[in-house]
């Protein structure tokens, strides 16, 4: 597997090799040891599947707090997306920046986005499967968002806001400068 650090070195990138004949491929997408060994001792307690039918469809920004932060490792299986994680750790030096990396069935690549970001991804094409371990439990109560078009984020999404598809609860979203939980 290789790693790559963002950057914002917490963030790696990490694309996994492919061994493929006339049959197809075979890929190992994760290795707890390897993981542990260049990334730190994370545990994944979840597996997420994501299917969005429309391009242009926005996830996110979206992250948990303490004591239920989760950290994403995060590759898209089907399609292609712009993958974004946004430093929310107020006492880092890259707070408020972000990372945003192309995901695609073709690229094979992966994001690591640790605890203490906010994470979201844009579909590029039609009918696009995500896949994400997570490291906590869903946990509503400590569930929060920032807008994704937040411009103080300067993020270069592919679609505006007014042609995004979002869910209800991502539209309500406050600006980083407004969100009131977010990490120290």
């Amino acid at each position: 597997m290789e790693l790559q650090r963002t950057a914002i070195p917490d963030v790696v990138l990490l694309t996994p090799r492919r061994f493929g004949d006339d049959r197809g491929f075979f890929s190992e997408v994760f290795n707890a040891k390897t993981f542990t060994e260049q990334l730190g001792d994370f545990t994944f307690v979840q597996d997420n599947h994501s299917v969005s039918a429309t391009p242009g469809t926005v996830r996110g920004l979206h992250y948990q707090t303490e004591p239920h932060a989760q950290g994403k490792l995060v590759r898209c299986a089907k399609g292609r997306i712009l993958d974004v994680a946004v430093d929310i750790r107020r006492s880092s030096p890259t707070f408020g920046q972000h990372v945003a990396v192309e995901l695609s069935a073709e690229n094979w690549s992966q994001l690591w986005v640790p605890p203490g970001f906010a994470h979201g991804f844009c579909t590029l094409v039609p009918d696009c499967e995500v896949l994400y371990k997570v490291t906590n439990l869903y946990a509503p109560s400590n569930d929060f968002g920032i807008a994704f078009d937040d411009p103080d984020l300067g993020i270069a999404w592919p679609v505006a806001r007014d042609q995004a598809v979002l869910s209800d609860k991502d539209k309500k979203h406050p600006r980083l400068a407004d969100a009131t939980h977010v990490f120290a």
